[in-house]
């Protein structure tokens, strides 16, 4: 079986402390009860979670939805969003089944990071090596007005921006991401065809700004 690897990966720096993390919890709850709802997802998305504050950790490696264990996620210390991304290039190498002669490979991981803050570390190593990996695509949302969106830019071209980091905005996004990867999931199902940008995604809701 071919399998849909997604990667959330998640500010954690002080921050996001009180409401911000709390919908973050939240909102990673309900998009596994969803996506659990969806056949295509259930069969397909595995799912894994990276953290970043003064450090990157993989809080859940890639995991099915079925046996998926939401992490207890807390704020505190800095942005190292350059270590995030090192990290994720490491896991998509050691975690993604490439295509061979021999088998067909995963489907091309998608990435959804999220971060309020700019990186308070150097990210030009970590974007050299995830611009190496073969990803489907990247999307970064700049939460609030503490987020960087020209260094996110750096990092992918599907930007979007939540006007602020309150609770209801992040339940918007994350409801956004479940779609995504929900379409993205019947997509690869159904035709065979991965989802390669924005314009095949559902369109984002009216708190989410797509970045030009």
């Amino acid at each position: 079986m071919r399998r849909l690897p997604v990667y959330l990966l998640i500010d954690t720096s002080g921050s996001m402390m009180g409401e911000p993390i709390e919908a973050v919890r939240n909102g990673v709850q309900i998009m596994i009860s969803s996506l659990r709802q969806n056949p295509q997802a259930i069969e397909t998305a595995y799912l894994s979670i990276i953290t970043f504050n003064s450090t990157a950790q993989q809080v859940v490696p890639l995991t099915d939805l079925s046996t998926f264990q939401s992490p207890d996620l807390n704020a505190s210390g800095t942005t190292s969003l350059g270590s995030a991304l090192e990290l994720v290039s490491t896991c998509i190498d050691k975690e993604v089944a490439t295509t061979t002669a021999e088998s067909k490979g995963d489907w091309k991981p998608l990435v959804f990071i999220m971060t309020d803050g700019i990186p308070t570390d150097d990210i030009q190593r970590g974007l050299d090596e995830i611009k190496k990996r073969k990803t489907a695509f990247i999307v970064a949302c700049a939460a609030g007005n503490g987020a960087d969106t020209s260094t996110l830019k750096r990092i992918t071209e599907n930007v979007v921006s939540l006007d602020i980091a309150d609770g209801p905005s992040i339940s918007k996004f994350f409801a956004w991401v479940t779609a995504s990867i929900g379409v993205s999931s019947s997509k690869v199902e159904e035709s065979g065809s991965e989802s390669s940008g924005m314009n095949e995604l559902p369109p984002p809701p009216s708190e989410l700004n797509i970045v030009i």
